[in-house]
């Protein structure tokens, strides 16, 4: 408790006989029959824009955290995490079909923007009265489409905190019959986009070369296969796609223990891999002038910290309390340092001793679990499966039945 600065009551938070309650999930969705609890694990050493920060990390795989945490304690010697974002700025759509005269429309559209943004403006005071609010509204011609050629509108909504959906959604559905008297034509869907590509978060690290060196690698060997391997990702979508995985492993935990929507994230981190016109690697590695290993990751990252299930889920306020952050910006740039730190953990194990090494260890002991071990027996199975190279449920069963004849 001391070393979190939480006290009891936010820390039980993470406890399923304190946290979510049936009652309040019965309010979150529809039909529920019970809560389905998963790991919190808390990734240490990471400092992030020279403070330090403790990360609860939601996830079921294992290495994950462990993984984050240690890459973040070998750039403690730099500094750790230089991370920032945009403005919290999103993007809603407007569909308008029936429209015999695009360019006109366009163009009537594009008139009218001033008087349309102010009466985007009217719709949420309580976000105007903090900063937020209607920004700017472009009108895009989509010459070829299924169902034919049609105008979308954009209209792009500073959200403040929030993820923004319900704030953005809400203001298209009244935007809409000005748009149509003005356009002539007919309006049908209305929302957010997740391609949130205005509202980017980045973060960079750089990794003493003297960092690197471990067991009978030498760092140049592990820095340079570290390079090679992103290469791999830059060049190959096959391999950009697991690559990416590995990204979104450490940033899908952050955003599900703080209540965020990370399928929202998933999709417009991956689209915006493909930005280019080719799916490639979100991150970018490389060494400077001295050969220390450099990382970049770029990426939308729309996350909230008021409204939906952040505000709801008790879990999920006690891992904001734990990050000590106050601001939606603020926890993108804890994000996506975790996701460049996830990045290199993956890329380091991959280019020395292979993923499956520290992977496989903890997988075995899931496997002893499944074939029912217990207690001590649970390291005991999962070490031989280890040394045997033979990680299944049947031989932890037979490993099992060994140890209790001997007991």
């Amino acid at each position: 408790m001391h070393h979190t600065g939480l006290d009891r009551s936010a820390l039980d938070a993470f406890n399923l006989d304190a946290g979510l309650t049936l009652e309040q999930a019965d309010h979150m969705i529809e039909n529920v029959a019970g809560l389905y609890a998963l790991p919190v694990g808390i990734a240490q050493h990471f400092i992030v824009n020279g403070r330090e920060v403790l990360v609860p990390m939601v996830i079921e795989e294992p290495s994950v955290v462990a993984g984050a945490s240690y890459m973040a304690k070998l750039a403690r010697a730099t500094g750790g995490f230089v991370a920032s974002t945009d403005a919290p700025e999103m993007i809603g759509q407007i569909q308008i079909l029936d429209i015999t005269d695009l360019p006109a429309a366009r163009q009537r559209l594009l008139n009218h923007k001033t008087e349309l943004l102010q009466e985007a403006a009217q719709f949420d005071p309580v976000l105007i009265s903090r900063g937020g609010g209607p920004r700017d509204l472009e009108v895009r011609l989509i010459e070829e489409s299924p169902i034919g050629p049609f105008l979308v509108l954009h209209l792009i909504y500073d959200v403040r905190d929030a993820m923004g959906a319900n704030a953005v959604n809400t203001a298209l559905e009244r935007l809409s019959p000005r748009v149509e008297a003005i356009s002539g034509g007919r309006v049908h869907l209305r929302i957010l986009s997740n391609l949130a590509d205005r509202r980017l978060a980045r973060a960079a690290t750089t990794i003493q070369l003297d960092q690197l060196a471990f067991g009978q690698f030498s760092a140049e060997e592990v820095r340079d296969g570290i390079i090679e391997a992103w290469a791999f990702a830059a060049a190959d979508p096959y391999r950009a796609t697991t690559h990416n995985k590995g990204i979104m492993n450490g940033v899908d935990a952050v955003v599900l223990a703080t209540g965020n929507d990370w399928r929202a994230i998933e999709a417009g981190a991956h689209a915006y891999a493909a930005h280019s016109g080719r799916y490639t690697s979100l991150s970018t590695w490389g060494k400077d002038a001295a050969g220390n290993l450099t990382g970049r990751l770029e990426m939308p990252l729309a996350v909230g910290i008021i409204g939906g299930a952040t505000r709801v889920h008790p879990g999920a306020q006690a891992a904001l309390k734990l990050m000590g952050v106050t601001t939606a910006a603020e926890l993108a740039e804890i994000i996506v340092s975790v996701g460049l730190a996830q990045n290199l953990a993956a890329l380091r194990a991959l280019a020395t001793e292979g993923i499956q090494r520290g992977h496989m260890a903890l997988h075995a002991r899931q496997i002893a679990i499944a074939a029912g071990a217990i207690g001590d027996q649970i390291d005991q199975v999962a070490d031989r499966m280890v040394q045997e190279q033979n990680i299944r449920v049947e031989r932890a069963q037979e490993i099992l039945l060994q140890l209790e004849k001997k007991n």
